[in-house]
């Protein structure tokens, strides 16, 4: 059998909904399920007060009791239910709705510690060091192609035949069994 677990018709709505981590355009939402549900997943809809529309969010092949709202306004009503969804398909009834308003962005910085890195913060950090790793390969592509530069004048100096070579007479160039200059002049 099942051991504790009660076997119903249909599940119980969660209980205990709470909003942790309210942020100007985020929040966290958190419940509990009621024991002996068989809960495989929830459903969870986010609607702003006095607005028709609805954001849904579902989730299923998870045991995890909480979710992240993103992409709130700041300073705006919001009302969300939490619905479980069972092994056999059906949900069960919404959660009491849960109000909540999002503070200003200035009270979210205002009550933020000193040890807490806002995503804006983390943003910045990341740019300068992409900015310290382009200046980094950039350098480093400057002293090759610097070294090539060097290595290519060295190459070319010790070519036979260069352009002091060429502005030689033929008759410097010539040998007793070649008198017009040498194998690779052609008679003009």
């Amino acid at each position: 059998m099942w051991g504790a677990a009660v076997i119903r018709d249909s599940l119980a709505a969660p209980v205990n909904v709470t909003i942790k981590t309210l942020k100007s355009n985020s929040a966290v939402v958190t419940w509990d399920i009621p024991e002996g549900d068989l809960v495989i997943g929830f459903a969870i809809t986010q609607q702003k007060k006095d607005v028709r529309m609805l954001r849904f969010i579902q989730e299923v092949n998870t045991t995890t009791r909480s979710c992240a709202l993103w992409d709130l306004e700041e300073e705006t009503d919001y009302i969300v239910h939490v619905q479980s969804i069972s092994m056999s398909g059906p949900m069960s009834q919404h959660s009491e709705p849960l109000r909540f308003r999002t503070p200003k962005e200035s009270e979210t910085q205002a009550s933020k510690s000193k040890d807490e890195v806002t995503m804006e913060e983390v943003g910045a950090q990341l740019r300068a060091g992409e900015f310290i790793i382009i200046v980094v390969v950039l350098i480093m592509w400057a002293g090759v192609i610097a070294l090539f530069c060097r290595q290519y004048d060295i190459i070319k100096d010790n070519e036979p035949n260069t352009n002091k070579d060429k502005a030689k007479t033929s008759s410097e160039c010539s040998t007793p069994e070649h008198p017009t200059g040498g194998l690779l002049r052609s008679k003009v």
